[in-house]
């Protein structure tokens, strides 16, 4: 047994012994980083650079390996610090302390998205602001910074960068909204998902949301505004709208701030932008900010996605035209856009192109010579349009945008009688615009934007007839050029200071050569106006106040200068729980207008003609208007009502469509226009439902007519629209029926007295301007889309609608003229008959 013990202790001994001198011999091997390093400076004759906070607590055991690049790329793998070779002789060994980082913010009620949050690196002056998507990124980022983001109205956050790291997908945080006392009101979902009303009573539509309206199988940027109250087309048509008893020149229709003279295909049925690329629209009635010029009626403002990062691609078709759009980031820092649209008409005569010809053609020349029999006729129709955008981000302050838009309306047309003779017509209207602009943001509170732009509208006829012994030709050309300089100064978190200057040039043609009789005539003119504007924003959990002015300086270079002062006002204000008041004012101008001289011009399709302000026959059109608002919304109900009044100077017979005894003469007058906007709204998530009603007393005053006071052509009392849309799962479904009041048109005079045969040629004898009136309009509409997945990356969507189910024969317009047999001829446009329309559409 003793023995056993100490045979025990000496085994326990001798294993305890190898374990030190293994653990000894261990020991020796590890280096401190800082030695080894030196030794290898020694060993290859080289030098090492590095700083002894990254290097002082790190050991290292040597390589094995002879080879100077093999060693250094083994320090580098196992002490996780970034090798830098600076030259033959010198190395770096140092720390990647920074990273890039991303993410995305809604707000936490609708999850709409947040455009604009600030978003700060702390202690680093670094910051950027989301873009219309919410997203935002950063490059270069301490990995040990702090992230705040902040957004008025919201709680602020705050993240660690390596929450918000670039190699990680990307975040979605929701901001939660921030109440004081009392409870802000905001509008995120108004009538369907993708419309929301702001604070500053501007609408605004985003595509990429957007739910389904009656009769839309496609966010119609055009169409959808009409579902607003006090904006309607009294033709049914995107090129017409009329907003608060306004004619449709009076409308300011911006795409990437670039003016644009055309807006619709098929002659005005269709919207000519892209509905798919076209990121977010905005929609201003009143109480305009200083930033905008001309539109004395409103402001729609068109932007496209604007950020680097998305990449997207879509596709589809209907029954009138095919489209595609996408966007391919080409490094991180710049991408590219495309769209592009034409008619399918030429290869598929659909139900909807028979309606649309029919609506489009009915009163033209097409339709009027095909009254006779014996006359064959031949006529090709189509239409397309091409958009593209450059982005590149220069820096993560600076952004730099190209962007170009074209569009065409081609109308080809040829007929034969009996004799075989030939008439030909053709119409071709197009667009081409392209500008650019640059966005820096120079400090946390200071930033400017640079935009410059041109565009080019021409419609141009010709028609030869007769054998070609009487040739017609028409032109009308707009070439503007702009230049616009924004500065964004952030005075507190609460105030902010925009101040800027712009430059507009616009030069107009007006053509016409007739053969037979000879009649040549060519008015050519320029305007250039330079405007400054200001304002001051300021804003609390309560109150949102807007106020500036703008001046603007208006020279035509043939006949005048003028100077015109343009404040501003835009107030709203929360009153009690739920419940806000608003206050908007606005002095407006513009030098450009539409006249229609002859029902004949341009094939009688596109009658109407881009002229120019001349202080003579026609001065600078100016208005003024007021409105005062109140809003009440909780849970699921809003209800909001507006009075406004308004009044506008310079206007000509010959810019407001006049179809009577003052057509052609040319009178100065002016019109007023009170009236009264109500809309109720009931939604969830999976249904909205609502009723608006609008009235207007819209009254002319011309000195030089008899009476000097009486209807507007656009004069429509009372519009009534009832509508709602219910989503289940993939399904959505919408319907609506709208009413409105018959607009005013003169009637002649009864019996003998109604045409005056004594003049040459003949001439009709009218009552009273205006004191006739339309039958009522009712059209009811109903649309459906199914969203699917072909695939885990692509989505489709089917869609069908039917305008005029109810197929209702309403009178859009009546006038009268003289045939050659010296009759009275009473010539009426009706609106669309039923009409169907089915869609199919990819993307992802």
């Amino acid at each position: 047994m003793l023995k056993n013990k100490y045979l025990k202790v000496i085994f326990y001994c001798f294993f305890f012994a190898i374990s030190c001198v293994a653990n000894a011999q261990e020991s020796s091997s590890t280096l401190p980083l800082t030695t080894y390093l030196q030794q290898l400076e020694e060993q290859f004759n080289i030098r090492i650079s590095f700083a002894n906070k990254d290097t002082d607590t790190l050991t290292i055991t040597p390589s094995t390996d002879n080879n100077l690049e093999s060693i250094l790329n083994y320090i580098a793998k196992k002490t996780s610090l970034t090798l830098t070779k600076l030259s033959q002789r010198y190395y770096a060994f140092s720390k990647e302390n920074t990273i890039s980082i991303h993410a995305k913010f809604l707000d936490n009620f609708e999850q709409n998205t947040i455009n604009g949050a600030t978003v700060e690196v702390l202690e680093q002056n670094i910051a950027t602001v989301t873009d219309s998507t919410g997203y935002f990124t950063l490059n270069n980022i301490p990995k040990d910074a702090i992230i705040k983001v902040r957004f008025i109205g919201y709680k602020t956050m705050h993240f660690n960068a390596t929450e918000l790291n670039k190699n990680k997908p990307v975040n979605t945080f929701l901001l939660k909204q921030h109440y004081v006392q009392l409870k802000e009101v905001v509008i995120s979902k108004f009538l369907t998902t993708g419309l929301r009303k702001s604070k500053d009573g501007s609408v605004i539509l985003n595509t990429s949301d957007f739910g389904i309206l009656p009769g839309l199988i496609e966010p119609d940027v055009l169409q959808t505004v009409q579902a607003l109250p006090g904006i309607k087309s009294s033709n049914e048509t995107v090129s017409d709208i009329n907003v608060r008893g306004g004619t449709n020149d009076q409308n300011l229709v911006l795409w990437e701030d670039i003016k644009m003279y055309q807006s619709g295909h098929f002659f005005g049925l269709i919207s000519a932008f892209n509905p798919y690329l076209t990121n977010s629209v905005t929609i201003t009635k009143n109480g305009t900010s200083p930033q905008y010029g001309d539109g004395i009626s409103s402001v729609i403002d068109m932007r496209t996605n604007n950020n680097v990062n998305d990449s997207f691609f879509g596709a589809g078709f209907n029954m009138i035209s095919a489209d595609a759009y996408t966007q391919v980031p080409i490094t991180n820092k710049g991408a590219l856009q495309f769209s592009a649209r034409r008619s399918i008409t030429d290869f598929l005569n659909s139900p909807t192109y028979n309606r649309y010809f029919d609506k489009t053609f009915q009163d033209s020349d097409i339709e009027n010579n095909d009254r006779d029999t014996e006359i064959t006729r031949r006529e090709d129709f189509y239409f397309y349009d091409f958009t593209a955008k450059a982005l590149y981000d220069i820096t993560n302050k600076h952004k730099l945008r190209f962007s170009f838009i074209y569009m065409n309306n081609v109308l080809n047309y040829e007929e034969t009688n009996a004799n075989n003779e030939s008439n030909f017509s053709n119409l071709d209207q197009k667009n081409t615009s392209f500008g650019g602009s640059l966005e820096s943001k120079w400090t946390n509170k200071f930033s400017t934007k640079i935009n410059a732009y041109r565009t080019s509208y021409n419609l141009n006829a010709n028609e030869v007839a007769n054998n070609q012994e009487q040739q017609l030709q028409q032109t009308n050309k707009v070439l503007e050029n702009g230049l616009k300089v924004n500065t964004k100064y952030q005075l507190t978190d609460n105030i902010k200071l925009i101040n800027g200057y712009q430059l507009i040039e616009t030069g107009i043609i007006n053509f016409t050569n007739v053969t037979q009789p000879p009649y040549k005539k060519n008015i050519k003119g320029v305007i250039r106006a330079h405007s400054i504007f200001s304002e001051i924003d300021y804003q609390t959990i309560k109150l949102k106040a807007r106020a500036g002015a703008r001046v603007n300086y208006i020279e035509n270079i043939n006949t005048f200068k003028r100077w015109i002062v343009e404040p501003r006002l835009n107030i709203n204000y929360n009153v009690a729980t739920n419940f806000n008041a608003s206050l908007l004012g606005e002095f407006k101008s513009q030098t450009t207008n539409q006249i229609i001289d002859l029902e004949q011009n341009f094939l009688g399709v596109e009658k109407r003609r881009w002229i120019l302000a001349d202080e003579d026959e026609l001065p600078v059109t100016t208005s003024k208007q007021l409105s005062v608002g109140f809003n009440y919304e909780k849970n699921s109900i809003y209800i909001g009502i507006e009075g406004f009044y308004k009044n506008v100077k310079g206007i000509s017979t010959l810019t407001q469509g006049f179809q009577n005894q003052d057509q052609f003469n040319g009178e100065i007058g002016k019109y007023n226009i009170k009236g009264i906007e109500f809309l109720i709204n009931k939604k969830n998530n999976n249904y909205s439902t609502w009723l608006s009603y609008t009235y207007n007393l819209n009254n002319y005053v011309f000195k030089d007519i008899t009476p000097n006071t009486f209807p507007n052509n656009l004069d429509i009392r009372h519009t009534i629209t009832f509508a709602a849309n219910y989503n289940y799962k993939k399904f959505k479904i919408g319907v609506g029926v709208n009413y409105n009041s018959g607009k005013p048109y003169t009637e002649p005079e009864e019996g003998n007295n109604a045409l005056d045969l004594f003049s040459f040629p003949a001439k009709i004898n009218y009552k009273d301007p205006n004191s006739s009136r339309l039958p009522n309009y009712v059209r009811a509409d109903i649309s459906a889309l199914y969203n699917f997945k072909i695939s885990k990356k692509y989505k489709a969507t089917l869609g069908t609608s039917i305008l005029n189910i109810l197929n209702k024969e309403n009178i859009l317009n009546r006038y009268y003229r003289v045939t050659n047999d010296n009759e009275i001829e009473t010539v009426e446009s009706v609106s669309l008959g039923i009409t169907p329309n089915a869609s199919f559409r990819i993307n992802f």
